[in-house]
């Protein structure tokens, strides 16, 4: 008797799953579109994690200039 052959073939990923799915359910113009919508979120995320960081950057530079101010203001006295 012989051993049946062993077949290797991988196993799809999470992602490669769920697009597999995706693709049996919605045509093509909604996965473009359901794509597209997702890049936009991350997208989004991504400037308002440069607002934020743009705006504590402004915030120090503001407090180390008033503590500059302070410190002129206070040796003229």
């Amino acid at each position: 008797m012989q051993a049946a052959p062993v077949r290797a073939t991988a196993i799809p990923s999470f992602t490669d799953a769920l697009r597999a799915v995706e693709s049996l359910l919605m045509s093509r113009g909604q996965r473009t579109a359901r794509r597209n919508a997702w890049t936009s979120v991350l997208e989004d995320r991504r400037r308002a994690k440069d607002r934020i960081e743009a705006q504590r950057v402004l915030d120090e530079a503001v407090t180390s200039q008033r503590v500059l101010d302070e410190a002129v203001t206070s040796q003229r006295l």
